[in-house]
């Protein structure tokens, strides 16, 4: 059986298996085994047994049960109520100045905790009642909390960039460092839509011109800051400082985020038995992806899958952006249906080669293939965010408000994805001074 029908028949089982609906991690098990048997009989099961061996025994991976539990423990300390108070004190005055303040607590989660359902849904119902009983335009509200969510998935520490990291074979602080300027470029785009759309249309956004301010309420409310810049510097400072590895970072996270919890009078057996219980659910998730696709990439590979593609698009005498145009447009259609640790375990690996041939930067590849989740996540209908956020929605708003919503900010996605293409040292650059020796 040729190479071409074998991976045709793989694809197609793919295709038909999701869309029954059955798990994306037993889809990828179930046709690797059943492929495994059939091309090469049961004794290359052994295969599946080292594969699965290569990811329950991995460094990188280990660090994602850890980033999991800091997240989910900060999402039950009370740090982010303290933090929405801090920012609508100061921000109200700005124009649209609770929505900047949103992607602003959604930029600093995003620095702790690295998972955007946490922020999608802690933003839904802090700051949501709170822009639309000050007069905010609903989809200007609503398209906020999507957008400035889905910043967790490229500022790190991100679960997704970990993966991404860990497939491609590169260094997590690199990929860590190569997320944080785009991150914040497009946090500041969201934020100078948000304030224009402010000043042209006051009505969407009214400011604040009732309440006097407390200047002593604003800055005690400052002291909320402090507890998440310590995460902050002490995860991603202990990495780019050369003391810890990322997994060790993880592991230093933990404990501030327990530390956090105990200043905020919340480090108690129910919430730290349902961090726990999150903490177990999601890695669970993950891992069983992850083995599955690393199985099913096997097979792909060992078909000679891989070579196959690679010899195709070097025959195609094709100008390599439009190859790579091709690849983003492919990501984007994929989240559609797949969640992005799928789309990254099952297109990486097929991706990469191509990448390296060409010449690109796999490094500056990660990036775009983080904005392209963080567009998939926000695209209808299947977008992550906007099942997230449909179940914090008030009474009278349905789902079609929310689709009207985030089409600026898809939008906006689209522009930083383009310049990050275009000038890829934005990028690459903040990577490269960390990596240079410093000098006496």
């Amino acid at each position: 059986m040729s190479s071409t029908i074998v991976l045709s028949m793989m694809f197609v089982g793919l295709l038909v298996l999701l869309l029954s609906g059955m798990p994306l991690a037993f889809v990828l098990s179930s046709l690797a085994i059943l492929f495994t048997i059939t091309l090469w009989g049961v004794d290359a099961l052994v295969l599946t047994v080292l594969q699965t061996f290569d990811a329950m025994t991995s460094d990188i991976l280990l660090a994602i049960p850890l980033y999991v539990l800091m997240a989910s423990v900060l999402q039950r300390s009370g740090i982010i109520e303290s933090l929405y108070r801090a920012m609508e004190l100061w921000f109200r005055r700005l124009p649209g100045g609770l929505a900047v303040g949103t992607i602003a607590i959604c930029t600093v989660m995003a620095a702790m905790t690295g998972i955007v359902g946490a922020a999608v849904a802690a933003m839904g119902i802090l700051a949501l009642p709170s822009m639309l009983q000050r007069g905010y335009d609903q989809r200007l509200a609503l398209g906020t909390i999507c957008a400035g969510g889905t910043l967790g998935i490229l500022i790190p520490p991100s679960i997704i960039t970990i993966v991404y990291a860990a497939t491609a074979q590169i260094s997590v602080g690199k990929m860590f460092a190569a997320g944080i300027v785009p991150g914040l470029v497009l946090a500041g785009l969201y934020i100078a839509y948000i304030v224009l759309r402010a000043i042209a249309q006051p009505d969407k956004a009214p400011r604040n011109t009732e309440d006097d301010i407390n200047l002593r309420e604003m800055f005690v409310s400052l002291k909320s800051l402090i507890l998440p810049t310590l995460i902050v510097l002490s995860v991603l400072g202990s990495i780019y400082a050369g003391i810890a590895t990322p997994t060790e970072a993880a592991a230093v996270g933990v404990v501030g985020a327990l530390i956090s919890a105990a200043f905020q009078h919340e480090l108690n057996f129910g919430n730290l038995k349902a961090a726990a219980l999150d903490t177990l659910r999601v890695t669970t998730m993950i891992m069983w992806i992850t083995i599955g696709a690393k199985i099913f990439v096997s097979i792909f590979t060992g078909t000679g899958g891989a070579d196959s593609l690679l010899q195709f698009i070097q025959d195609l005498e094709v100008n390599r952006w439009l190859i790579l145009l091709a690849m983003m447009l492919v990501l984007v259609f994929l989240g559609l249906f797949l969640d992005e640790i799928g789309i990254i375990l099952l297109c990486v690996p097929v991706f990469l080669p191509v990448i390296n041939a060409l010449d690109f930067d796999p490094l500056w590849f990660g990036v775009l293939f983080l904005i392209t989740a963080q567009m998939a996540y926000i695209t209808p209908p299947f977008g992550y965010t906007l099942f997230y956020i449909k179940g914090v929605l008030p009474d009278g708003i349905g789902m079609e408000t929310v689709y009207r919503a985030i089409v600026p900010f898809l939008i906006l996605q689209l522009i930083a994805l383009t310049l990050f293409i275009l000038f890829p040292d934005i990028v690459t650059w903040l990577p490269e001074q960390i990596a240079q020796p410093s000098h006496s």
